[in-house]
C-alpha cells in the first residue's frame, strides 16, 4: 500500500519543533467532535483549539474540551478572532463557500473535509488562498483517512499520471459486498448499511454515484491536471445489480464494484491487448475517459478485494507504474485523522516561513478536456426475459447489426421461464456501440425489463 510520506514525516519526529497554531472549528458532528479530541489529546504539539461554531451549541457542549474554548454560534467570532487555521466540516455548499471565501480574505488558512466544495469550486478557492498568500488545504476530500490527495500531490510528483481508478463510496462497497458475500438482494442490503450507519436515510448521492464523482473530479484535477466538474461526469446507480450478477460475475473470474475512473488520451495508450504504446502523432489531446458506475473487475485486482466500507485508489504513471493507496475511507477518527494532519501541514509551513508549503495552487491545471464515457472494452449484459424460441438469434441479429462480436452466452438453470436470466458477453467494442443496440434491444417485447450492460474493466 503506497502512502506519501509526507504525512508520516508531519507530526511524527520526536526531533521535529512541535508546530504552534490557533484553530478555529467549523462544525462539531461526528468528523469535527474527533478532530477536537485529537487537537487536545495529542502531547507533541501547541496547536490550540480556539473556537467551535455550530448550531445549537449549548446542545452540543462537552464537558471533555478546556473551559478556554470559545464556543459560537456567529462566524464573525472566528471571522474576527486570532486563530490561524480554520477548520470547515459542516458539509454542504452555503454557508461554507461564504464562510471560507471570507476565513481566506481575512488571512485565515484553510482546512476542510468538503468534497461538493472543492469539485466545484476548488481552483478559485485554491487562488484566492495563494492571493492572500495563504493555503487550503483538503487531504479528507476524498477517501477520508487515505493519504490519497497527498501522495498525489507529492509523493508521486515526478511521475506523468495517466489513470486513477478506485472505489471512493464505502456505502456502495459495503453494499455490494453484502450481496456478493451473502447472497442478499440489493434492498436488503441497503436497509443492513442503513441500520449499521453506513446509508443515510436518504443513499441517494451514494447510490447513484454523486458523492463518488465528485470525489472523481477532485482526483482528476489533482492527479491528472485537468479542471473538470463534476456534472460532466457521468454517474450509473448500483440499484440495478442482483445476487445473479454476482454469480455470473464469478464464472467470469470477477466480482462487482462501484468503480470511480478516470483516464487522459494524450498519454501513454494501451491497445486491445493491454501492450503500452506512444499516441500516434497528432492524436487529440483534450479528451479525458470518465465515469462512475458498477462494474466488473478481474478477482486478481487490488479493486477487487476491497471489503466493506473501505476505500481504495490506484493511481497509474508513465514512469512509475501502479501505485496503491487504500485503507479506512469514512467515519470519524479516520476523516479527522486527515484533517488534522492538514492542520498540521500548514502549521509546519508558517512555522518554517514557507507561506504556500504544499499547496495545490502550485500544481498546474494545464487541461480543460472533453470528458467521455465512449471507452473500448468487453461488456457484461445480463437480460431478464420471458422464455422463447429465437431469443438468442434476435439479439445477435441486432448486435452484429452494430459491429459487435458476442464473446460468450451463459445461464444458469433452475430459473422459471417466465423470469429467466442469462449473460452476454461481448468482445472489446466501444461503449457508444453497446448503448446503441441497447436501444434497439431494450425494445424487444420478450424482456421483463431493461438489459443490465456493465464494463469488464
Amino acid at each position: 500500500m503506497a502512502r506519501s510520506s509526507t504525512r508520516d514525516s508531519i507530526g511524527n519526529s520526536a526531533t521535529d519543533s512541535a508546530p504552534n497554531g490557533k484553530v478555529a472549528l467549523l462544525g462539531f458532528g461526528t468528523v469535527g467532535s474527533s478532530v477536537a479530541k485529537i487537537l487536545c489529546e495529542r502531547s507533541n504539539t501547541h496547536l490550540r483549539l480556539t473556537h467551535i461554531l455550530n448550531r445549537n451549541v449549548a446542545r452540543k457542549k462537552v464537558d471533555w474540551l478546556p473551559p478556554s474554548v470559545q464556543w459560537t454560534e456567529n462566524i464573525e467570532d472566528v471571522l474576527c478572532s486570532s486563530a490561524d487555521i480554520v477548520v470547515e466540516v459542516m458539509g454542504g455548499l452555503q454557508p461554507s463557500e461564504d464562510w471560507i471565501r471570507r476565513a481566506l480574505a481575512s488571512g485565515k488558512s484553510v482546512v476542510t473535509a468538503n468534497k461538493q466544495l472543492i469539485a466545484r469550486c476548488g481552483p478559485e478557492l485554491i487562488s484566492i488562498a495563494a492571493q492572500k498568500k495563504q493555503q487550503i488545504l483538503y487531504g479528507a476530500s476524498v477517501a477520508g483517512g487515505v493519504p490519497v490527495i497527498s501522495g498525489l500531490q507529492m509523493g508521486l510528483a515526478g511521475d506523468e499520471l495517466f489513470k486513477i481508478r478506485g472505489i471512493l463510496n464505502g456505502t456502495c462497497n459495503y453494499i455490494l459486498s453484502q450481496m456478493e458475500s451473502n447472497g442478499v438482494t440489493f434492498t436488503t442490503a441497503l436497509r443492513e448499511a442503513q441500520k449499521l450507519g453506513f446509508a443515510e436515510a436518504d443513499p441517494t448521492e451514494d447510490i447513484d454515484g454523486l458523492d463518488a464523482r465528485a470525489k472523481l473530479a477532485i482526483l482528476a484535477r489533482v492527479g491528472l491536471h485537468c479542471n473538470v466538474s463534476p456534472d460532466s461526469i457521468a454517474a450509473q446507480s448500483i440499484s440495478a445489480i442482483e445476487a445473479i450478477d454476482f454469480e455470473y460475475a464469478n464464472q467470469l473470474g470477477c466480482t462487482i464494484r462501484q468503480i470511480s475512473w478516470a483516464e487522459l488520451q494524450n498519454k501513454l495508450q494501451t491497445d486491445l491487448r493491454g501492450k503500452p504504446q506512444q499516441k500516434e502523432a497528432g492524436a487529440d489531446g483534450d479528451r479525458l475517459l470518465a465515469a462512475v458506475q458498477p462494474a466488473l473487475v478481474t478477482l486478481s485486482s487490488p479493486l477487487a478485494r476491497v471489503e466493506g466500507s473501505q476505500n481504495l485508489v490506484v493511481a497509474t504513471g508513465i514512469y512509475g507504474g501502479e501505485t496503491v493507496f487504500g485503507g479506512h475511507g469514512a467515519g470519524g477518527h479516520p476523516t479527522a485523522v486527515a484533517v488534522v494532519s492538514d492542520i498540521l501541514a500548514i502549521a509546519h509551513s508558517k512555522q518554517d516561513g514557507m507561506s504556500n508549503a504544499g499547496q495545490p495552487a502550485g500544481q498546474p491545471i494545464g487541461k480543460t478536456p472533453t470528458v467521455s464515457t465512449d471507452f473500448t472494452a468487453k461488456h457484461y449484459l445480463r437480460f431478464l426475459v420471458k422464455d422463447r424460441p429465437g431469443i438468442i438469434a434476435t439479439l445477435a441479429t441486432i448486435l452484429s447489426a452494430h459491429e459487435i462480436n458476442i464473446d460468450a452466452v451463459l445461464q444458469k438453470p433452475g430459473y422459471p421461464k417466465s423470469h429467466l436470466p442469462f449473460l452476454i458477453t461481448l468482445e472489446d467494442c466501444k461503449a457508444s456501440l453497446v448503448e446503441q443496440a441497447l436501444q434497439q434491444i431494450n425494445a424487444v417485447d420478450f424482456l421483463v425489463q431493461p438489459c443490465l450492460h456493465l464494463p469488464i474493466l
